[in-house]
């Protein structure tokens, strides 16, 4: 019998003023049901450690000496968890009134779904598009990064990506949804086992719902539960360069893993020949602009 509804997981790094803020809307905002949370910390030298001391004595805290990305961590969290729910969360994130103790009410009322994600917004209100997404196939990953998605965001075969030809109100199946806040249901975890460690940091979330999909659980987007979400906060611009490459080499993995065995190998090379031009001006431009960050830069 599992002691809690939910355990809610978090990796950060160099965060702490975000992560300060994420624990204060948990505590606020999460009333009606039994949580608990674990921090895995990455080697923070900004104070994280003492606060979660000094503040959140009874929160579980796991302290590593150095960056290991996300996906280890985050495998390290889930290992220790209790609940009958895991809570992939993000420490720049802002949890809205009620938001968990309604994704949780819907996954009990909904067994057939292994995986849920909510609203995730931007600080403008706007929604942060990379809530809900498809699988990221090669058709997909092309009409995205080509900029035809963001020329026709109504048309299914163009906005497939990002599904911004769906009404982000309403409910609906997903291929993917963002590990920035990822509920996941503990029969999945026993069944497919953790995050891919492959995964340094990117992807480990549209891989483990590719898994999660592939052995029958579907994946559903639940916009009546919303959180905040800053977004590269602490890894990513503590060590920017890292993220890029991190980034650039979780999409290789990703297709790799999941794509290429069902493709033309010439297909598969245009592919990778993509990607790999994309990382290289990437890394350009990065040098000479004064924020750096992996992905493209888009709500």
């Amino acid at each position: 019998m599992n002691v809690f509804d939910l355990s809610i997981c978090i990796v950060t790094l160099q965060a702490r003023d975000y992560l300060k803020k994420c624990l204060h809307s948990i505590s606020e905002n999460t009333q009606r049901v039994r949580f608990e949370i674990i921090v895995v910390d990455n080697g923070s030298k900004d104070g994280t450690n003492e606060m979660l001391a000094s503040e959140y004595p009874w929160i579980h805290s796991i302290l590593n000496q150095q960056n290991d990305g996300f996906s280890r961590p985050m495998n390290k969290a889930m290992g220790v968890s209790q609940g009958r729910y895991l809570l992939l969360l993000n420490p720049d994130t802002v949890v809205q009134p009620h938001a968990f103790d309604t994704m949780v009410k819907f996954m009990d009322d909904n067994p057939q779904a292994g995986i849920c994600g909510p609203k995730i917004l931007n600080q403008d209100g706007s929604l942060q598009k990379q809530c809900r997404r498809s699988a990221a196939g090669p058709w997909d990953t092309f009409t995205y990064f080509s900029g035809l998605a963001n020329l026709f965001p109504r048309s299914k075969r163009f906005g497939g990506y990002l599904m911004t030809y769906k009404d982000e109100d309403a409910i609906h199946e997903a291929e993917a949804i963002s590990g920035a806040c990822m509920l996941i249901r503990r029969e999945v975890v026993e069944q497919i086992g953790y995050l891919d460690e492959r995964f340094f940091a990117y992807q480990e979330d549209a891989d483990y719902c590719f898994q999660a999909r592939r052995v029958g659980w579907k994946i559903l987007y639940y916009p009546e539960a919303e959180v905040i979400h800053y977004g590269g906060r602490g890894g990513t611009r503590v060590y920017p360069f890292q993220a890029i490459i991190e980034w650039h080499r979780s999409y290789w993995l990703y297709y790799r893993k999941n794509f290429a065995r069902k493709y033309f190998f010439l297909l598969n090379w245009l592919y990778y020949t993509a990607m790999g031009v994309k990382f290289l001006s990437a890394l350009l431009i990065n040098l000479i602009r004064k924020e750096r960050f992996a992905g493209p830069r888009r709500p």
